[in-house]
């Protein structure tokens, strides 16, 4: 599975990148996937990601590659349920070794975030659900960057 979306905001790479990553302003922007999901890392290369929600459901990562303010790209590697980090059930196994990559390109004063999924192999109804979610968080995450 490969799958991408784009979207033009009204601010520079910096605003879009700390929007995207800051600790409040993700939560808000991240809101129509899960609302309350949150993020837990430290932000360097090579360290792991939490991506959580409320019951302490989500997905582990690794943080691939870093270039501040350019470039993020997350390597899935598990899946997080109650709480208990699986590497090893057939859902975890689903998304192992998927990419989650954010790139952000300057256009004039704009910025263009381009995201690449690749390699998720979850059901259908999911992939369903994530592909509805994806344009309505990029809307949020740019009503929040522009602001």
């Amino acid at each position: 599975m490969k799958e991408q979306y784009s979207i033009s905001i009204n601010a520079p790479r910096k605003k879009v990148w700390e929007t995207l990553w800051g600790e409040t302003t993700y939560t808000q922007w991240t809101a129509p996937f899960c609302e309350g999901s949150k993020v837990v890392t430290d932000w360097q290369e090579g360290s792991k990601v939490l991506f959580i929600d409320r019951e302490d459901r989500g997905m582990i990562a690794v943080i691939a590659r870093c270039i501040p303010y350019e470039h993020m790209s997350f390597k899935m590697l598990g899946e997080l349920v109650n709480g208990i980090e699986d590497f090893t059930s057939e859902n975890a196994k689903k998304i192992a070794g998927a990419f989650e990559n954010y790139t952000l390109t300057p256009e004039g004063d704009k910025t263009l975030l381009v995201i690449d999924l690749t390699g998720m192999n979850m059901d259908k109804g999911i992939m369903d659900y994530l592909a509805a979610a994806w344009p309505k968080a990029l809307e949020a995450l740019k009503l929040i960057a522009e602001e």
